[in-house]
């Protein structure tokens, strides 16, 4: 059983200009006196992979017992299914789109259960709002205690999604990018840590994204190469970015996500 440590966070696509996540944070606060803390609310309208992408690399920084409500939900009101997840570290709630499951697969021996008691929900769900109506409170009730057995019955058949990791080999490494930030830098899948074992900053190598190709250094920062010049570095997330510095590398390469990445080095 995880000690939980009195926090819940908030991470949706909802934006800040309207009443929502005021409203999911005085349910909350009428439930349970959790420390309330919000992750980001400027994740792309229904872009459940960001959402993803996001909340994985936020899980590692938290101390165990959080509770994380997700909400980047478009199929909200229709027969997907609201979840809890627990993890060897951290619970996860939101719904069954996948968004959770990257973050899951990293923390670790989890067990999914479908939210389905109706007395951890508020008395009225309406059908566009279950981030307020019934992840908020669930997640309130839990850090006040209740046994997850309660909340709904364990189930397999979940939506999945998973990043995965790219192959590093002796001169070459191949994954593929997992996200583009707002500063057009390509975020991969390919561990920077393994990447070390095999090549050496200050090098010089050749990276292949679709059809286009570019020479570059592969550098521990930004501010190593010239303005306006391409770069590889070890971002902050501990994998294989590709950047360039003060400007756009999505925009250059015509890079997207799921675009596959070859790296060669000698």
């Amino acid at each position: 059983m995880i000690c939980l440590k009195g926090i819940i966070t908030f991470l949706t696509d909802f934006g800040l200009k309207s009443g929502y996540v005021a409203q999911m944070k005085g349910v909350a606060s009428g439930i349970t006196d959790a420390r309330l803390v919000d992750i980001t609310h400027d994740i792309a309208p229904h872009n459940i992979r960001e959402g993803a992408f996001i909340l994985r690399t936020v899980v590692p920084y938290f101390p165990v017992g959080t509770v994380h409500v997700v909400v980047v939900d478009p199929g909200v009101g229709t027969n997907r299914r609201g979840l809890v997840i627990t993890t060897k570290t951290q619970i996860l709630v939101g719904p069954d789109n996948g968004v959770l499951m990257p973050a899951a697969h990293l923390l670790g021996d989890f067990t999914v259960y479908e939210i389905s008691n109706k007395k951890y929900m508020l008395g009225f769900v309406s059908n566009t709002f279950h981030g307020r109506d019934v992840f908020t409170p669930v997640a309130s009730h839990i850090v006040n205690g209740i046994p997850f057995e309660e909340i709904g019955d364990c189930v397999e058949d979940f939506v999945d999604m998973d990043f995965g990791w790219g192959d590093v080999s002796d001169k070459m490494a191949v994954g593929k990018i997992v996200y583009v930030d707002r500063f057009g830098n390509l975020i991969t899948n390919i561990d920077g840590g393994r990447l070390l074992e095999h090549l050496d900053y200050g090098e010089k190598i050749m990276v292949f994204v679709g059809r286009r190709s570019e020479e570059m250094f592969f550098v521990k920062s930004y501010g190593f190469v010239k303005k306006g010049d391409m770069l590889a570095t070890i971002g902050g997330s501990g994998v294989l970015e590709i950047s360039i510095n003060q400007g756009n590398a999505a925009e250059k390469l015509d890079a997207k996500e799921d675009d596959e990445i070859k790296i060669l080095y000698s």
